[in-house]
């Protein structure tokens, strides 16, 4: 009889620390995640759509994130933690697509929503409190969209723009006449552009793809 007493104490002891864990391990899970799903927000509506009006990335950027962040995340809670959770950010971050042609910055933020996961998934400060490793969280997560923002504005520099364009009067595509074709390249587009670079020529057709570069 004793015994099964305590045996049922100890059950209950055992059920109670199983179900503290858990509260513990949802509460970090919920948090870390509220923090990753806000800076990614921040970066994704706040600096990169005012600028490039891609609305169809919203999608990829958020469910690669979350990915990374649940991964990385569940991996870490397994002892496999940073070495594995490297390596797929390492696989994550050289995907490409095959079906449509992506630019470098929109790489580049795919990159950040990736990095933004797992650093919110796996960061951890060793003999601190949980909220304090939250703060430490946020402030790197806050770092990060801060150096964006910065590099992405006009605070440090200039904003370079590029486009795109057909450009038909071949007979200036010459090297002693880089500062004539630059000139009509103005005066055709109506774009202060202060340099160029040529991309392919078609002869058959007398007209060259070019890229011209200009100051917003």
């Amino acid at each position: 009889m004793m015994t099964l007493l305590l045996q049922s104490v100890n059950d209950t002891i055992t059920s109670a620390q199983s179900m503290e864990e858990l509260t513990k391990m949802t509460s970090k899970f919920g948090w870390r995640l509220a923090i990753d799903f806000a800076s990614v927000f921040v970066l994704v509506r706040f600096i990169y759509y005012p600028l490039y009006k891609h609305r169809e990335l919203f999608f990829t950027f958020f469910i690669f994130n979350l990915i990374i962040f649940l991964i990385s995340f569940l991996l870490n809670k397994v002892e496999l933690s940073m070495g594995a959770a490297f390596g797929l950010f390492a696989v994550f971050s050289m995907l490409r697509y095959r079906t449509e042609d992506i630019s470098i910055k929109d790489m580049t933020y795919l990159f950040l929503v990736i990095a933004l996961g797992l650093v919110s998934a796996v960061t951890k400060v060793k003999d601190t409190e949980d909220y304090l490793e939250y703060i430490f969280l946020a402030i790197i997560n806050l770092t990060v969209l801060l150096i964006t923002w910065l590099l992405e504005s006009r605070v440090l520099m200039k904003k370079e723009m590029v486009k795109v364009v057909i450009y038909e009067n071949i007979e200036l595509i010459k090297a002693e006449r880089k500062d004539e074709m630059l000139a009509d390249i103005r005066n055709r587009t109506g774009i202060n552009a202060h340099r160029f670079s040529i991309q392919k020529i078609d002869f058959l057709k007398d007209a060259a793809q070019i890229k011209i570069y200009y100051y917003d």
